[in-house]
């Protein structure tokens, strides 16, 4: 079997902590040589993983005038499939300019969130205007949940097929032989952005005063949030930003409950990072998460009221917290990254198939 060539739209680098970007390189190591040969881009020090990981290569970009460069291995690079297609200057000028009749390889963008991006005041109408000429163009589509399949089906009429995102769980692994603490350790990951609904942590801070919340994210929510902290006293309150991963996971090893507050997303990863490390997770129905079995796994709730109703129950009941957190690092196992990378192979095989079939007929 001739081995398919992907190039894939991020980079390689170790420091490099969007989600979009950790995922692609989680997937890029885990992609069978013998089948994928894997090109990426990268800054800095690439992932460890990319560079013992057998045919691959790593393009390096120069820091200045990286659009030219990248567009030029969009254009002339040796690939079958270009995979993980950002929202970006060089993918706008491809996507363009890309003749469809003569430029044979696959094109795959991917969905993570809701396509209802023109309702959230945070997003600028210029990012959701590159994000329909690049990724909307794609030639196939996947979305990481099924809410986000259904918003990109409602807003704009396009079908894709669902392939979730994935957690490495022999990395993120709970600590259960930790010591007990008599205080209860409530934990939010996220941008600070309003909908994502750090707040609700202040207010759950000043009506459970015996816990402790802690606060990891970084974001334009920030300065208003660290103001309201001192001005209402909540000591019980703490923020980090700019953790590494091995520092992250070890928050989450330290938390007894993860409260993550936000209406509009379509899988999140500290989900699964968080179930991955054995916490109970409350969440928003607002967009269903699959991650989240309700009053098995966690909660989910439609309000404020009911968000911080089930943190109570929780709080109040060590065995509820303990069993619940079992299942939730149990039920979190079939994400697994190397499971999901099997799908991503499948999907690689059968779009490469039918288009070999097309080019015969």
């Amino acid at each position: 079997m001739r081995q398919i060539r992907i190039l894939v739209d991020s980079f390689a680098d170790e420091d490099a902590f969007n989600a979009q970007m950790t995922s692609a390189r989680d997937i890029m190591s885990r992609l069978d040589p013998t089948r994928f040969h894997v090109s990426t881009f990268s800054l800095g020090t690439p992932d460890a993983r990319l560079l013992r990981r057998p045919e691959t290569r790593l393009i390096q970009l120069p820091r200045r005038r990286q659009t030219f460069r990248i567009l030029k291995e969009f254009i002339w690079g040796k690939h079958d499939i270009l995979f993980y297609l950002k929202a970006s200057p060089a993918s706008t000028l491809y996507m363009s300019l890309r003749p469809k009749r003569f430029d044979k390889r696959i094109v795959i963008g991917t969905v993570e969130g809701r396509s209802d991006a023109r309702n959230e005041p945070t997003i600028k109408p210029e990012q959701i205007r590159i994000w329909e000429r690049t990724i909307l163009r794609s030639d196939f589509l996947f979305s990481n949940s099924c809410s986000a399949k259904a918003s990109l089906e409602k807003e704009y009429g396009l079908k894709s097929e669902v392939v979730p995102t994935g957690v490495d769980t022999k990395f993120f692994t709970p600590a259960w032989d930790r010591p007990a603490s008599p205080r209860l350790r409530v934990l939010f990951v996220g941008s600070l952005r309003p909908f994502k609904g750090p707040q609700l942590l202040l207010r759950a801070a000043s009506l459970f005063p015996t816990a402790d919340f802690v606060i990891v994210g970084d974001g334009i929510m920030a300065p208003e949030l660290e103001a309201r902290v001192r001005e209402e006293r909540l000591a019980n309150v703490q923020f980090a930003r700019g953790l590494s991963t091995v520092a992250l996971r070890d928050q989450y090893r330290q938390a007894d409950v993860f409260l993550f507050p936000s209406r509009w997303e379509g899988s999140p990863k500290v989900i699964l990072e968080a179930a991955a490390c054995g916490l109970p997770v409350i969440a928003r129905k607002d967009y269903q998460p699959e991650t989240v079995v309700d009053g098995q796994t966690g909660y989910l709730g439609t309000s404020d009221e009911e968000l911080l109703d089930r943190l109570g129950k929780l709080m109040a009941s060590p065995e509820l917290l303990r069993d619940m957190g079992r299942a939730s690092r149990a039920y979190i196992e079939r994400f697994d990254w190397d499971l999901i990378t099997r799908r991503w192979e499948e999907i690689f095989l059968r779009l490469a198939a039918q288009r070999a079939r097309v080019e015969r007929s």
